[in-house]
């Protein structure tokens, strides 16, 4: 693919040749080929390796961070971006929504230097809240959008991406789906060209402040520039036309790649349009309409290149007829990984359709058998299993409501914990909570919160409490790490995405500074010290906390594990069926002195975190010396 603006870009020096890369190690050795000097994110599935692999691979003078959240990362990058630095800013779709405003208007004030916002979504979703579509919102904020096909297209986009922000002096977006960024290709490195770093700030008289008047221009220079990338992007920029016939596939970013595959078995003559960019290439899509009977447009996920070519039919009297999500012949929500595309196309173009790989074209891949169903849940030695039961514990005989967050510890919802009733976004558990405990004054109100989200967008609300004499307990699970997004640290862990050491925030003294006058602290993995925590709390009024703190089992050291004593076991199953701990089971050949299943712990999975014993009344689980006591 070549460039759409050819300018200076950067490579990895020494790792040039071709490399074995995931989609997002390839995004990042782009953006570093592209002279990038600074990087900033949120951690945030399917994005968080782009930000890991700039702080592994990057020379010297660039500078990358984890920034408390995706708008602080945002301005972070804004700042060095007006003067002058190319700037990669990481995070995934529902992390966009956080950045959104300043991101608006830095659209209007610009930037000196490229900027590349990179915004992964989730089309399934696989790991996340919303099925989002970043393409509209980038025509919605009046910003260019990337969309790459695969991992190779990535690292050589990325470069367009960056020429692009500096030639109109904006911000862009670059949007691969989840597919891209954790899919693999082999990947073309090329050589390093110099480092883009800013250089001294230009006061410009009111350049860079966002008054109304400045604003009204922008707003006019924004709409010109996007006219004149619709042509340029006609050209070059991943955006490609080839095939002939009446008939016409339409697709783009990770469903261009799905196309190509389903094509390949099926015998018939059709053009087909590849769109990569918003704005949408427009002189490319009547070359595309003209001659053609009927368009059939795949698209993950929602119908923005549908529309466009409605919209250059009506504008350009073309009767070509536009199928796809809006006509129903395609479906509305989710991946087309496997919806038997193939036998979608074959139908369409009216062709026989034969698999590559024999396998009957139109059906969905899979197996043959049955799955067993695999619920989400903890980790075997999850300290937040501790914090979730003692607090289940702690308010039996009350009528309570605990809202929740977005974490490892949503899964406090799962049965047979059931302790999460709400989760919105990241933060909002403990801004919902006192919502909810004003409609509803009666309850008790247990609002819980992870470390990292803390920090993220948990601090206004406690500011929030504090401040308007809300009557809500904080339960912050700390378990010193970003866990469910691969274990990045946070300002409370002590140190950086690079390694470094740095000063460790006190999510305690921080609580204590905001105003929260009753903090206690419990060990997580301490049962009964955190149901008495929970019932001490009970007895208070106003904003208290409670901090459960114990080490995520991924980061710490295991113990030893523990085992069922069978000859003691009367197989009631309770430590089952109230812990649901994945080490646990009923065994298949022990049996107790009543003849039941005795209960078994899995060596492998077994972290030895003790909360087992606590609910076992008859002192059958045992550490491995024999002891009742863990």
């Amino acid at each position: 693919m070549g460039h759409c603006f050819p300018g200076e870009g950067r490579g990895c020096g020494e790792d040039m040749g071709k490399r074995l890369l995931m989609g997002n190690e390839a995004m990042a050795l782009g953006a570093l080929r592209a002279g990038v000097s600074l990087c900033a994110g949120y951690p945030g599935t399917p994005s968080s390796e782009v930000l890991e692999t700039i702080a592994r691979e990057k020379p010297k003078g660039v500078y990358a961070e984890w920034s408390v959240n995706e708008k602080t990362a945002l301005e972070v990058g804004a700042g060095a971006a007006i003067c002058g630095a190319r700037v990669l800013v990481t995070m995934k779709q529902v992390g966009l929504n956080v950045a959104s405003d300043p991101l608006m208007s830095l659209n209007y004030i610009g930037v000196k230097g490229g900027m590349v916002v990179l915004v992964a979504d989730d089309p399934g979703p696989i790991s996340s809240q919303t099925e989002q579509d970043t393409r509209h919102f980038g025509q919605f904020a009046k910003l260019a959008v990337f969309d790459p096909s695969d991992p190779e297209e990535a690292y050589l986009m990325m470069a367009d991406a960056f020429d692009v922000s500096e030639r109109i002096g904006r911000p862009v977006l670059f949007r691969p789906t989840t597919r891209v960024c954790h899919g693999y290709a082999t990947v073309e490195t090329l050589p390093p060209l110099p480092l883009r770093g800013g250089g001294a700030f230009e006061k410009g008289g009111g350049r860079w402040v966002i008054f109304p008047r400045l604003s009204y221009a922008s707003h006019l220079d924004i709409e010109a520039s996007l006219e004149d990338l619709a042509h340029a992007f006609s050209r070059q920029s991943g955006n490609q036309l080839t095939g002939r016939g009446k008939l016409g596939i339409a697709t783009g970013g990770v469903s261009y790649r799905y196309v190509k595959e389903a094509l390949r078995g099926i015998a018939n003559d059709c053009k087909l349009l590849k769109v990569a960019t918003v704005p949408f290439p427009t002189q490319l899509g009547l070359d595309f309409l003209e001659g053609l009977d009927q368009v059939l447009v795949a698209e993950e996920l929602d119908p923005v290149i549908e529309r466009e070519l409605l919209l250059l039919c009506a504008k350009n009297n073309k009767t070509t007829i536009i199928r796809g999500k809006l006509t129903g012949d395609m479906p509305r929500a989710g991946e087309y990984a496997d919806i038997g595309l193939g036998g979608i196309l074959a139908s369409f173009l009216g062709a026989p359709a034969t698999a590559p790989d024999g396998q009957k074209n139109g059906e969905p891949r899979g197996l043959d058998i049955a799955l067993p169903s695999r619920p989400p849940v903890l980790c075997a030695g999850c300290p937040h299993r501790t914090s979730f039961l003692a607090v289940k514990a702690a308010l039996r005989g009350h009528r309570a409501v605990c809202t929740g967050d977005i974490g490892c510890y949503t899964l406090g919802n799962v049965p047979p914990l059931n302790m999460v009733d709400t989760c919105l976004c990241m933060g909002a558990g403990l801004t919902v909570a006192q919502g909810i405990k004003r409609a509803d004054p009666d309850i008790v109100n247990v609002a819980f919160i992870g470390d990292s989200t803390f920090f993220h967008t948990g601090l206004p609300g406690v500011v929030n409490a504090v401040y308007n004499g809300h009557d809500v307990i904080f339960a912050i699970l700390d378990n010193a790490t970003t866990a469910m997004t691969g274990g990045q640290p946070h300002p409370g862990t002590g140190h950086s995405l690079t390694g470094e050491s740095v000063r460790k925030i006190s999510i305690y003294d921080v609580l204590k500074g905001i105003g929260v006058t009753d903090v206690q602290r419990v060990n997580a993995f301490d049962y009964e010290a955190a149901k008495g925590a929970m019932a001490a709390a009970l007895h208070q009024r106003g904003a208290r906390a409670i901090l459960f703190e114990g080490p995520c089992v991924v980061d710490s050291q295991k113990g030893a594990p523990l085992t069922v004593d069978a000859a003691r076991c009367t197989g009631c199953h309770l430590c089952i069926t109230s812990m649901d701990c994945p080490a646990m089971s009923k065994s298949q050949s022990a049996l107790t002195p009543r003849g039941k299943r005795a209960v078994e712990i899995d060596p492998n999975l077994c972290t030895g975190c003790g909360l087992c014993q606590s609910f076992c009344r008859f002192q059958a689980i045992r550490d491995c010396s024999g002891s009742p006591d863990a």
